[in-house]
């Protein structure tokens, strides 16, 4: 019997052979990894807000990882070294974890973190946390009853500015029982009248009293732990605009260099920041002063300190009219007309950042296939557009990027087929490096390929989609064909990791993600060519997309199904409607399906009017509107469809997927209708999602199941 040496040995020998062949085959074959399924989604890492060290030397994170027994995301704030791409942990599974922040000099960090409400301890709030990079446990530096927003630290270091909604009123006797208020132009969901948002200073440098001392009551709206009351700077009439999911996050408050100044974006009321009432102001810190940047005519928002601080960037409608396209002007800060930088960018721009030199902007924007960074000059000229491999950066409406005081550029991104990862440049001109490796697991399923394809429209412009086949994709076979089409409209499917897509190609199904009049990766015109034609020319598109796949063969005609949520719910309803006789089955979420019904119930009524010319009870425009609803068309749909919708959506009302279903089951359509009793246009829980991803993808095969198996051309 061979001895322990031997087996050892020839365990080895074997191991190496195993090896070797797996390189000398095939990738396809040495793989033979298994496709992506719904259990896939709790292992997918989500990477966000990167942010670069004073010193270049780190790279703050966060890492999201579901949890689906606490129905929650469970998050560590990660600190990644730039040399190496090792990282450790610096808070662990913390509550309501958000918007990491280096201080000025790099000896600290402040964030957000759930707090307990004074008096209330099952109720959490959004407080500002500071982690001294020396060592130590992170102290609470606010304690605003409301909550923080967000928040900036002052370059000297010293404080933090932050905002916070004021307190409602308090009424006292019988009046305390009188909760009615005056609603405004938007909004049916709301209960309560809604607070002004202001700003507020507090020291950022003292930690709480110790523990053996007891919790600090702190003042109203001032800091958990002693370091004395914090400084209102605004007050009165008008508002800082609050963040209403899913589109940019706030309008940030910015610092002048020199710690005297803050800029920030102004509102009539809380709830009007989305409504072309915005103006940029400047603060003068000590004395209150307020003054407004440039014009003040209600377009502005999003604005930024140059370096030097003697010019501030801000966002603009392109022309001062498309307020569907942003462009980025530069003012001077001691006041003076703005001027665009951007108008020979033909993109709609969703982040801009002053570069070190503080003579060029770093641009970000949909284009073509991904998410584009620029350098753009100030002083003339194109931008230049950045070489970012197959990496294409996180962009939700603001694209997660960072600038290091050297140039540096780190960013959150995703590949085709790897989901988000943090992704490092030592210059604008240097080769992209990719620092983390969280979702290696995932990037090693068997995914299918994705390809941007192109066609030309019905007026003759050339369009773009998605397209990702299964993992087996033979061109000599025909295969099932799922629609899933983005929402927005001011939004564009790229090439990005999307999960369930890949769960979907996994199921042999090839998913077309097109694009259509109103998406915003391929130029102005074509973003605003969706204005006054809201169905009936995006649909034409995607059908000229469809047809395009078509022509090369690999469809299986009698199995194709259309789906989307939001917008893409809304073309999904238009398509299913317009052209009956395509479609095996439908999914569609949180739909707009009556754009009466959006006007007078959806928090966006008044911008998405402008889309229309204006109210649909002035000059003859309610034809308009009632032309271009889904409703209008619903009673031809013949496809079995699944709706879903969450029952306090502000964004799209839930009465409209009311209308669409019982117009289907009017008609004997077979229907579904999920609801999710929660607020919000999205679900933002992961239970949620998956049973979303879950319903979603079990609707469409179960319908496909009636049909003949796929064929042979």
């Amino acid at each position: 019997m061979p001895n322990a040496a031997l087996q050892s040995r020839r365990r080895l020998v074997a191991a190496a052979f195993a090896t070797a062949l797996a390189l000398a085959l095939p990738p396809a074959i040495a793989a033979q990894a298994r496709r992506m399924e719904l259990s896939d989604l709790g292992r997918i890492v989500r990477v966000s807000d990167a942010q670069i060290a004073p010193d270049g030397r780190a790279i703050l994170i966060l890492v999201s990882r579901p949890s689906y027994d606490e129905d929650r995301s469970v998050t560590d704030l990660l600190m990644v070294d730039v040399a190496t791409g090792t990282h450790r942990i610096l808070s662990r599974d913390r509550r309501g974890l958000s918007s990491p922040r280096w201080s000025p000099a790099g000896d600290r960090i402040a964030f957000l973190a759930s707090a307990p409400v004074p008096g209330n301890e099952r109720e959490t709030q959004a407080q500002i946390y500071v982690l001294p990079m020396t060592g130590g446990e992170s102290w609470q530096v606010t304690n605003a009853p409301g909550g923080v927003q967000h928040f900036a630290w002052r370059p000297d270091g010293k404080d933090i500015a932050y905002v916070a909604s004021d307190e409602p009123e308090r009424r006292m006797g019988a009046e305390r029982f009188n909760d009615s208020f005056e609603v405004g132009n938007n909004d049916y969901l709301i209960t309560t009248a809604p607070t002004p948002s202001h700003i507020w200073l507090v020291s950022a440098g003292c930690p709480p009293e110790p523990a053996a001392s007891g919790p600090a009551n702190g003042a109203a709206n001032g800091p958990a732990g002693g370091c004395g009351a914090p400084k209102r700077l605004t007050s009165g009439e008008g508002s800082l605009p609050t963040f209403r999911p899913p589109g940019s996050p706030p309008s940030p408050l910015t610092w002048s260099p020199d710690s005297r100044y803050l800029t920030f974006t102004r509102v009539p009321t809380p709830r009007s920041g989305d409504f072309g009432q915005s103006t940029v102001q400047i603060l003068d810190v000590e004395t209150g002063a307020m003054r407004a940047l440039s014009g003040g005519d209600g377009k502005e928002g999003f604005a930024t300190f140059s370096p030097d601080g003697k010019q501030v960037a801000y966002w603009y409608p392109r022309g001062g009219e498309n307020r569907n396209v942003n462009e980025v002007l530069i003012a001077p800060a001691a006041g003076g007309k703005g001027v665009s930088v951007t108008s020979a960018l033909d993109r709609n721009v969703a982040r801009a950042i002053w570069m070190p030199d503080g003579r060029t902007l770093l641009l970000g924007a949909n284009d073509e296939r991904q998410v584009g960074l620029w350098l753009q000059p100030l002083a003339g000229g194109p931008a230049r557009r950045l070489d970012t491999g197959n990496a294409s950066p996180n962009s939700s409406f603001w694209v997660d990027v960072s600038i290091g005081r050297k140039g540096e550029i780190a960013f959150t991104g995703t590949e085709p087929n790897r989901p988000s990862e943090l992704y490092y440049m030592t210059s604008p001109t240097a080769p992209v490096r990719r620092l983390t490796d969280f979702n290696h697991d995932v990037a090693q399923l068997a995914l299918g390929r994705v390809e941007t394809i192109e066609w030309q429209g019905p007026d003759g412009v050339r369009e773009n989609g998605v397209v990702i086949y299964p993992p087996d994709f033979a061109p000599g076979r025909r295969y099932p064909l799922v629609l899933e089409i983005h929402g927005g409209p001011r939004a564009a499917s790229l090439e990005t990791f999307s999960a369930r897509p890949q769960i979907m190609a996994g199921k042999g199904w090839i998913v077309f993600q097109p694009n259509y009049r109103g998406s915003d990766n391929l130029g102005n015109a074509y973003q605003s060519a969706i204005w006054n034609d809201a169905g009936e020319g995006p649909g034409k598109d995607v059908m000229a997309g469809v047809e395009a796949l078509k022509r090369r063969g690999i469809i299986d005609t009698a199995r194709i199904a259309v789906s989307g949520w939001s917008y893409g719910g809304y073309m999904s309803t238009w398509l299913a409607g317009r052209y009956p006789d395509v479609w095996r089955a439908a999914v569609i979420g949180a739909p707009v399906t009556n754009w009466l019904d959006q006007y007078n119930l959806g928090d966006a009524n008044v911008r998405r009017a402008n889309g229309f010319g204006g109210s649909p009870y002035k000059d003859g425009r309610i034809k308009a509107y009632l032309e271009q609803s889904p409703m209008t068309w619903a009673p031809a749909i013949r496809a079995p469809t699944l709706i879903m919708h969450n029952l306090r959506d502000d964004r799209v009302p839930v009465t409209q997927g009311y209308e669409l279903f019982h117009a289907l089951r009017d008609n004997g359509v077979t229907a579904q209708f999920i609801i999710y009793p929660i607020a919000g246009h999205n679900a933002s829980d992961p239970v949620r999602q998956r049973d979303v991803t879950r319903r979603w993808i079990g609707w469409i095969e179960h319908h496909f199941a009636t049909t003949a198996t796929a064929s042979q051309p």
